[in-house]
């Protein structure tokens, strides 16, 4: 039985920023000082958002490229200025980005990465990742066949939501709407420009059917105009909506030195003890068995009443039978019903025994 870093590539970003809500995370993980975190990195940003609560965070990655990008962005972080900082991530404009990442202090292995992908520092990391460039294309050319700008600013505006739920009714659920977001978040669309083909391994039914529902709430129960998942799908930049490490980038500043960053598995890297467990949505492209035996090992690593927090994307996965584990479903299903980054099925939480 393969495993999914023999399946998937891992040598390309394939996440520039995180997709997953970090207010979520972070109110389910109840991150504070003298408390441990196991994390997937991807991109940072949600290792960042534990760190500014004062916990000390090891964020673990199969590939080298992503924690490279995690490395970057602390250094930035550490170095730059809140206005420069910006500039240089990407999320507002400057010309002179390869002159900032030179001034920058990084270990030699992940400035010989950077060296030779001056093109993503130049056009603002936050732009680098597969994931991102799906989104670009989307942008580019699907979304003006369907709404225009106007169309597409009134989507972020502020308004109650009466008014979302209408405004998505008589102008943005066109048939034009429908039709393209089936055909570009289906499966094939998102397995060859999106998320790699592994990562679908698992999924039965409608790719798209699912993702529209979750769309739909997003644009129509929760605020639009302070989602900055939307916000950077529409516009191609998070604006002033910031995710959750740049809105906390003083407390974030000073824990920097608290992030260790391991190259291997999550089980890998569960060396010690810890009181958290922030594992993306792993489980979704994981077969079944090996989901129970990497339980197991986070289980050995786990203080008493450690949390785990994940999301399920397409596949419903939560612990394997038998593992010594309490569901908070309820506290979970709370949390989830506030979720900004509207792709996902499902959040799982739940309390080592």
């Amino acid at each position: 039985m393969t495993r999914i870093e023999e399946r998937a590539r891992f040598d390309i970003i394939r996440y520039a920023n995180s997709w997953e809500d970090a207010d979520v995370l972070c109110a389910a993980l109840r991150p504070a000082p003298g408390k441990r975190m196991l994390a997937i990195a991807a991109s940072g940003d949600n290792a960042f958002a534990l760190l500014a609560e004062g916990a000390d965070v090891v964020a673990v990655d199969l590939s080298a490229t992503q924690l490279a990008l995690v490395e970057l962005k602390r250094a930035a972080i550490r170095t730059l200025d809140d206005n420069t900082l910006f500039g240089f991530l990407g999320i507002a404009e400057m010309r002179d980005r390869v002159n900032v990442y030179r001034s920058l202090e990084l270990p030699n292995d992940f400035r010989a990465y950077w060296d030779a992908n001056l093109d993503a520092i130049e056009h603002g990391v936050i732009h680098a990742g597969r994931f991102e460039n799906y989104f670009r294309l989307f942008r580019k050319w699907v979304l003006p066949f369907v709404h225009s700008r106007r169309d597409v600013e009134a989507l972020l505006g502020d308004r109650s939501r009466e008014e979302r739920q209408g405004f998505y009714d008589e102008r943005w659920n066109t048939w034009r709407w429908r039709a393209m977001f089936r055909v570009f978040f289906s499966r094939f669309v998102m397995g060859r420009t999106g998320r790699d083909p592994e990562f679908f391994r698992y999924v039965e039914g409608s790719v798209a059917e699912r993702i529209m529902k979750r769309a739909e709430y997003a644009m129509t129960v929760l605020p639009v105009h302070t989602n900055p998942y939307m916000t950077f799908i529409f516009t191609g930049n998070y604006r002033a909506t910031l995710p959750r490490y740049l809105r906390k980038l003083e407390a974030l500043r000073n824990n920097l030195d608290k992030l260790t960053l391991v190259r291997g598995s999550i089980e890998d890297a569960a060396q010690g003890k810890f009181d958290g467990y922030y594992l993306s949505d792993i489980f979704e492209y994981i077969d079944p068995t090996i989901t129970a035996a990497i339980y197991g090992k986070l289980l050995d690593a786990a203080n008493p009443g450690a949390r785990f927090a994940y999301w399920n994307l397409l596949v419903p996965r939560s612990a394997p039978p038998g593992t010594p584990v309490r569901e908070l479903r309820e506290e979970a299903d709370a949390l989830f019903a506030k979720d900004l980054a509207f792709f996902y099925s499902r959040f799982v939480l739940e309390e080592a025994l």
